[in-house]
């Protein structure tokens, strides 16, 4: 993957996930629609009993974090295919042990709206719902905040939707991970440079450790939401649901959407904590 010049709309994510898949060793896929029908493509590597997921782009302005998995899912295929490593470390044998799914973009109707039209400052989907505000985690009590806060409808962002789960993307993503023995999951978001790792009692007692190794790897901070933003979340759910670890890696210092000159020393950053949570 050559460095990105312009933002990934959907042809774009088309087309580098087509040349993931010509990867032996890789596979792609889909795990569902977006409202508009366009694909949440998948990236697959490594062994398949226990596994790791990275999601991005669960809003339309922070699209630079398909970009930072795009580039990660490049950076292994070609360490596995020329015997090389990555931060130090060869992905090889870690991969014998533990696999990789990668969900590049969650959004991708958010995103072209975003794209399309960069004054509506967009981060919900094509209904006007917040995938991250969707999920059945904390889910009425959130509702509750964002109608004492004025989010009474559809509208660029913080609206939760009419009931948990009401969108195609939030259901893709559930049904994923129903699906699969993911051990543990990584949300990326922008901006901030911190990490966050609770959600209530289901919390697992080695998520803040966790956190700390992903922070040390990468120079962030371990943090905790708070408002608007606690709840719905996907990471949010992972950790109520499944009661397993999940962070939430904000990237990036800044406004949204991030200028796409950041996109290299951030994801330059972010690559050694990368190959850190593979082996969590």
């Amino acid at each position: 993957m050559e460095r990105p010049t312009v933002p990934p709309d959907y042809d774009y994510l088309k087309k580098e996930i087509h040349r993931l898949g010509k990867f032996p060793f890789a596979f792609t896929g889909s795990i569902g629609c977006s409202v508009c029908n366009r694909q949440i493509f998948s990236f697959s590597v490594g062994a398949v009993k226990e596994r790791v997921l990275f999601a991005g782009a669960f809003h339309g302005m922070e699209w630079i974090t398909t970009l930072i998995l795009l580039r990660f899912a490049n950076r292994l295929c070609q360490a596995l295919q020329d015997n090389t490593k990555i931060a130090g470390e060869d992905p090889a044998p870690l991969l014998k042990k533990r696999g990789l799914c990668i969900i590049p973009c969650v959004n991708p109707d958010g995103v072209a709206i975003q794209l399309n039209c960069p004054e509506k400052r967009w981060q919900a989907n094509a209904r006007g719902v917040d995938i991250n505000h969707n999920f059945n985690a904390g889910w009425c009590e959130l509702r509750q905040l964002e109608i004492e806060s004025g989010i009474t409808g559809p509208g660029p962002t913080r609206y939760g939707g009419p009931c948990p789960e009401s969108e195609p993307e939030t259901a893709a993503m559930t049904q994923l991970c129903r699906q699969n023995c993911f051990c543990q999951a990584l949300a990326f978001h922008s901006q901030g440079e911190v990490i966050f790792y609770d959600f209530g009692k289901n919390t697992p007692p080695c998520s803040l450790e966790m956190a700390q190794i992903l922070a040390d790897a990468s120079g962030y901070q371990v943090s905790a939401p708070e408002g608007l933003a606690v709840g719905g979340g996907f990471k949010d759910w992972f950790i109520d649901c499944l009661r397993r670890p999940a962070f939430t890696i904000e990237v990036g210092l800044g406004e949204n959407p991030l200028p796409i000159e950041q996109f290299e020393p951030i994801y330059q950053q972010l690559e050694p904590m990368l190959m850190r949570a593979l082996r969590l």
